[in-house]
């Protein structure tokens, strides 16, 4: 289960011997200095550096973090930092998310912190995209990390490729020089969801289908009635999904799937934003499902892709500030790909 065994032992607070002890604190090498925000670079969608995250409470042991800006830029249609949470057990804290750099998953750690000084045990990484999972590189020794056996695949496969990515879209002076890939440790199939009871609280991990990437984790406090949806919802209206890897009309069921199996009193806490609820994914799925009918429509009309990015405007769902790149450079040529097959 674990990468170090006898770091597993220290972790938990157990002498080798079998005996009993007092608790050995669990420290974080990379979360010595404090932190110093930057002044936002207007050339990117979010600086890493110059965010500053905060948490909230969700339920008893549960807790969403994201930017502190989130929510007045969601309404706005304003792009924001990556948001994930914890959940607290009496047998140590799982993450959700273990965030794009040092600086932010150090941020991460001193929220826990303030919570309780049980020892941090698992992390959740609900995609294979470095802002959500570059900070495992700061784990210390025995942290069990979980990843759907995809997301594992891609990042054995294309870690330099997302860190090029990463400094192309958030700057080369962000820290992403220090990142490096980790292994998981459990591999989540698509038909087996992954639990864990933490100590007197169960978090579970699992795939619905493609929503982003190939390896999308919706991760759940069934009793707290808490969902983290990373990318496969990125925030609320105005926002619309980012088909980096197309798949819309899959997306679009994945979702629907996801929030028809949701009471309607769930906390959902998208990959870019503060908690909604279930109802916080329907305009990205009416989004979906318009864009596709419209890409449809005008192939059956005989259209190009660049005539089909220029018909398809679909203004109802405008008001996100990236939506000239998502939609027109991103969504609209994917979805015409796919679907002139």
């Amino acid at each position: 289960m674990y990468r170090n065994t006898t770091a597993a032992f220290l972790v938990a607070g157990l002498a080798l011997t079998g005996c009993e002890s007092a608790p050995e604190p669990q420290t974080f090498a990379a979360c010595t200095a404090p932190a110093v925000l930057s002044a936002p670079n207007p050339k990117y969608l979010w600086t890493p550096n110059a965010i500053e995250l905060t948490s909230q409470r969700l339920a008893d042991r549960v807790y969403a973090v994201y930017d502190r800006n989130a929510t007045t830029h969601s309404t706005a249609g304003v792009p924001s930092a990556t948001s994930g949470g914890f959940v607290v057990g009496d047998n140590g804290v799982l993450l959700v998310e273990s965030m794009i750099n040092r600086q932010l998953f150090c941020q991460m750690i001193s929220l826990v912190r303030a919570v309780t000084d049980k020892p941090v045990t698992h992390v959740i990484n609900t995609s294979s995209h470095g802002d959500h999972s570059f900070g495992n590189t700061f784990l210390p020794a025995g942290v069990h990390v979980v990843q759907h056996q995809r997301t594992a695949e891609y990042i054995a496969a294309h870690f330099q490729e997302d860190v090029a990515f990463m400094k192309m879209n958030f700057g080369t002076d962000q820290g992403l020089d220090e990142v490096r890939a980790v292994a998981a440790d459990t591999l989540v199939s698509d038909t087996t969801p992954y639990k864990v009871d933490l100590g007197g609280i169960q978090v579970e991990a699992r795939y619905y289908g493609f929503a982003q990437t190939g390896g999308d984790l919706f991760v759940h406090v069934p009793t707290a009635k808490v969902l983290w949806t990373g990318n496969s919802l990125v925030a609320t209206k105005p926002a619309v999904p980012w088909l980096l890897d197309g798949h819309g009309k899959d997306v679009a069921t994945t979702l629907t799937q996801v929030r028809a199996a949701l009471p309607a009193d769930t906390i959902v806490v998208p990959g870019h934003d503060h908690p909604t609820n279930p109802a916080g994914f329907d305009f990205s799925v009416n989004y979906l499902r318009a864009m596709n009918e419209e890409v449809s429509a005008a192939i059956g009309k005989g259209l190009t892709v660049e005539q089909t990015v220029a018909a398809v405007t679909m203004p109802s769902y405008q008001g996100y500030a990236i939506w000239d790149w998502v939609h027109k450079v991103v969504n609209v040529p994917a979805t015409y790909a796919e679907l002139k097959k």
